[in-house]
């Protein structure tokens, strides 16, 4: 049985380990096979997996549609986590938390997913032109009404954090997080130990660079977000190895994967951090529910966390017209 923990002091309990759906879909190349992405999906049920994450604009709609059949028979028994706040506007995302936007996505997305209520519903990103205060007005009443059980930011900055905490308890905070993006280390970490929100990192995986499967020759398909981001480029690819090098000392002589070293350090910053990474890959998903069995010793993660200390990675997270989005 996978590990359970609780994301802050919400009483939301899910595996320690969750599935990000999006890369079935989108973002990582054209849509997978559905018929294989559900086996997928069913294969993580099996081995233990309750939280499963996935959001209206991915396709848009299509990894919802995806998530809510794959899922239709376990409903009871799993957590569900989507997103509104980003709809397409002639071939552009555009963040839109205007109320009545809000209302239109909870309906679709509940019609997709084919459940009653949303368990975990976050603003996937935050609308400079709404205050934060109105859209937790609006999911605030979305669960009064029965339609959301509990709500959550994406790449909030920690003022936004909690003005909306102010008004209805946020459950969780997700974010990118991982030995190759540690900002979230600086301000939100602490403020969500403080105010007892669950955080869910995103790409724990470096947007699959911590396997060590990426090298500077690796050809990424036109839709393919990677071909963007200013760390994938042939030259920080390569020159960003040296993190690689450091997973390795701590994986070899433990016979277990980069990914399951990446993904047990995370595991062991707080209990209240659960991450999501995402895979088409039995393998892979094998591979990473097995890292809640990698237990790393104190001397482990400091030697990481003295290694890494020391690198500077090459390139830009984001290109700077999407990192203004974040609110990190």
């Amino acid at each position: 049985m996978m590990q359970m923990r609780e994301l802050g002091t919400s009483g939301l309990k899910v595996t320690a380990i969750g599935l990000g759906c999006m890369g079935m879909s989108y973002g990582y190349g054209p849509a997978a096979d559905k018929k294989e992405m559900i086996s997928v999906i069913h294969a993580a049920i099996d081995r233990g997996v309750t939280f499963f994450d996935t959001a209206e604009i991915y396709g848009p709609f299509i990894n919802e549609e995806l998530v809510g059949e794959a899922l239709a028979p376990f409903k009871d028994k799993v957590v569900l986590a989507t997103k509104f706040g980003i709809r397409m506007v002639d071939g552009k995302q555009v963040q839109d938390s205007r109320p009545q936007c809000i209302r239109q996505s909870v309906e679709g997305s509940l019609k997709r997913l084919g459940v009653e209520a949303i368990d975990l519903y976050y603003q996937h990103r935050v609308d400079p032109k709404v205050p934060i205060e109105e859209v937790a007005g609006v999911v605030k009443d979305l669960i009064q009404e029965g339609k959301v059980k509990h709500w959550g930011l994406s790449e909030a900055g920690v003022k936004t954090i909690r003005r909306a905490h102010t008004v209805h308890p946020l459950t969780a905070v997700q974010s990118e997080y991982s030995l190759w993006w540690r900002r979230p280390e600086e301000e939100l970490l602490p403020v969500l130990e403080e105010l007892g929100i669950g955080f869910v990192p995103f790409s724990p995986l470096g947007k699959g660079y911590l396997t060590g499967k990426v090298s500077a020759d690796t050809a990424f398909d036109e839709n393919d977000t990677r071909r963007i981001l200013p760390r994938f480029t042939a030259e920080a690819i390569q020159a960003n190895q040296t993190l690689i090098r450091v997973l390795q000392q701590v994986s070899e002589p433990r016979n277990v994967s980069l990914a399951q070293v990446a993904l047990a350090w995370l595991l062991a910053r707080k209990p209240w951090i659960v991450p999501i990474p995402g895979t088409r890959n039995l393998h892979r998903l094998e591979e990473n529910l097995g890292a809640a069995q990698v237990e790393l010793t104190p001397e482990d993660l400091l030697a990481i966390n003295s290694a890494t200390s020391r690198i500077t990675l090459t390139g830009d997270r984001y290109p700077e017209e999407l990192e203004r989005r974040t609110g990190l």
